[in-house]
């Protein structure tokens, strides 16, 4: 997915703050010494369900249902050549982004980015929080 061969990796998730909601984050460099950037995980509180709904409406692809009540869309850069896609995922106040910050000219970043996404969110998310549940009234 990156390219990159013996990938420097950083970061953690802590999955039981005090308030429920998960944070943290993975992060993949390039081995050599100015440690360049090239895929980045993050979980953190502060989702917005609206803000995802916006950004489909848009032009962002909606992503494909991969954990019950959570909504999110992907893309890449438009510019010509560029490599860098990223998906983003919300569910309640849970959000959680994947971004190829440099991907392989030739493949398709989208797609796996989306296919991170879908290893990655159900893990995350779902230990996390619980669905709203909906109350009979």
């Amino acid at each position: 997915m990156t390219g990159v061969h013996d990938p420097i990796v950083k970061g953690r998730f802590n999955m039981s703050a005090n308030d429920g909601l998960g944070s943290g984050g993975c992060f993949v460099y390039q081995p050599n010494g100015n440690k360049l950037k090239v895929l980045d995980i993050t979980l953190s509180p502060g989702g917005s369900q609206k803000e995802a709904e916006f950004q489909i409406s848009q032009g962002a692809r909606r992503l494909p249902e991969i954990v019950p009540g959570a909504i999110g869309y992907y893309g890449q850069d438009g510019s010509a050549g560029n490599t860098q896609a990223a998906a983003t995922l919300v569910r309640g106040d849970d959000l959680l982004i994947v971004e190829l910050v440099r991907g392989v000219k030739g493949r398709d970043n989208t797609a796996d980015v989306v296919a991170l996404m879908k290893l990655v969110a159900p893990k995350l998310i779902l230990n996390v929080t619980s669905s709203p549940k909906k109350t009979k009234g």
